[in-house]
């Protein structure tokens, strides 16, 4: 049985793919800042019949949590088939460039940059022993430079979210960079956006929740022929899916 690490799967997202890799038969370790709040949402899953799935305490800011979360996931398991960096924050109003605090930037990139390193680089031993390994960043087409200054582009004059944008621009080229470095290897390494999403992330706005999860799930479930070093949003380009930079 495959395994697979979510981060922020307690709710959201996280928690729709978490139900939809245990479909496919993985074994889904559920990572959440609160961990009671992880209990609960693996207890959902098994009361769904999704049994194979375990609750692990996980703050992507906090480098001693991921230790500690690495030292449990390793007594269990010697590979990890696919990373799944899901949790995420946007940073909070004021959006804007002019306006935002420094400390609103140092935060959002604390969680969406730095803790993806920190969970990749923690678990990238484990990661290197699966014959498929897989990476998936949940990204998002806010974080394109092409598309935030494309004039032409639907969203331009309403999809100004300075920090979070930001956040996600460089975590888009940290993906990139990664790729580059296992580039000879079997790992297959994408960035992936969602869409705009009904979850308490967008106040309960946006698309089906179902869409958002089976497009992180493909990207962890592609084989050895699939994409890596790529940027996808098929919301956004619903033909191929892969968007600029």
């Amino acid at each position: 049985m495959k395994s697979v690490l979510i981060t922020g799967a307690n709710k959201g997202i996280g928690f729709e793919t978490a139900r939809q890799l245990l479909q496919n038969d993985f074994y889904v370790y559920l990572g959440s800042r609160d961990l009671q709040k992880g209990i609960e949402a693996a207890g959902k899953l098994k009361a769904e019949g999704l049994s194979q799935v375990e609750a692990v305490q996980l703050d992507v800011t906090d480098e001693d949590s991921v230790k500690q979360a690495r030292q449990q996931i390793g007594r269990k398991i010697q590979v990890l088939d696919v990373l799944v960096n899901n949790a995420g924050v946007n940073g909070g109003m004021p959006y804007t460039a002019l306006e935002a605090t420094t400390n609103q930037l140092m935060i959002t990139f604390d969680t969406n940059l730095f803790g993806v390193a920190r969970v990749t680089q923690a678990f990238i031993d484990l990661l290197r022993k699966s014959p498929e390994p897989r990476i998936v960043n949940v990204s998002t087409s806010v974080g394109s430079l092409s598309l935030q200054s494309d004039t032409a582009w639907p969203a331009y004059d309403y999809a100004k979210y300075a920090v979070y944008g930001s956040s996600k621009a460089a975590m888009n080229m940290y993906t990139i960079h990664l790729a580059y470095e296992l580039r000879d290897t079997a790992f297959k390494i994408n960035a992936v956006c969602p869409g705009y999403t009904k979850t308490d992330f967008t106040n309960q706005n946006g698309g089906d929740i179902e869409a958002a999860g089976k497009r992180i799930v493909k990207y962890a479930l592609i084989d050895q022929n699939g994409p890596t070093g790529k940027f996808f949003s098929e919301e956004t380009n619903p033909v191929t899916g892969e968007i600029p930079w």
